[in-house]
């Protein structure tokens, strides 16, 4: 008989201990549930700001003249957003085009002038590599964001296009096209004394930036 009761106990017991794994368990599952639950909320919330549709901006850089840049938002909403908040702050004004390749493209928006700085935060990297359908062409006049090898690096360096370069299709995040000013790009192109093959301009010789101003 005792035997009897200490066998009800001990199965009592493992009942418990069981039920209470099953309980940590599933506490365990449901955080993590809250934890992706949050993460989808945010990104949603992000999504209700970004823009779409197409906007304007003018590039004026010093001694130089304005360019004239479409955004395409409907292409790359996040990369579009991110530029024209940043160019709303007021953060390109006075930067410059710290890296300028003839036939290939000149390179600015970073605050350190020489390719290593940014904006506080970096953003998705809209293009087909990278997860992201984006039919824009790196063509004569693209502008697209500069980033590193990770794809999600971009922040604020962008690049003009001088002359087509289809091989950064669907590697780099293409954002619009410059519909005016093209020959401020060829004049900058032909003034630049690189001094390295990495395009790299002395900082004194870099073209500034006067300020990047939203036309809509």
């Amino acid at each position: 008989m005792k035997k009897a009761g200490y066998l009800l106990l001990a199965a009592l017991l493992s009942l418990t201990m069981l039920a209470g794994c099953q309980k940590a368990s599933g506490e365990t599952k449901e955080e993590s549930t809250e934890g992706r639950t949050e993460k989808e909320e945010a990104e949603k919330e992000e999504a209700k700001d970004l823009l779409s549709g197409k906007h304007h901006v003018e590039i004026q850089v010093k001694d130089y003249g304005t360019i004239k840049v479409e955004l395409d938002a409907d292409a790359a909403p996040v990369t579009v957003t991110n530029f024209v908040d940043l160019a709303k702050e007021g953060f390109y004004d006075g930067l410059t085009f710290h890296r300028i390749m003839s036939g290939f493209m000149i390179q600015g928006g970073d605050p350190r002038g020489d390719g290593t700085g940014g904006s506080d935060k970096t953003i998705k990297g809209e293009f087909a590599t990278n997860g992201v359908e984006n039919n824009l062409s790196h063509t004569r006049g693209a502008i697209s964001m500069a980033r590193s090898r990770a794809n999600d690096s971009a922040s604020s360096q962008f690049f003009i296009v001088h002359e087509d370069s289809k091989h950064l299709d669907g590697s780099y995040a293409a954002f619009g096209y410059v519909t005016e000013g093209m020959e401020v790009v060829d004049q900058i192109c032909e003034d630049a004394r690189p001094t390295d093959d990495n395009g790299t301009i002395p900082s004194e010789e870099q073209p500034v930036i006067e300020t990047v101003k939203v036309i809509d």
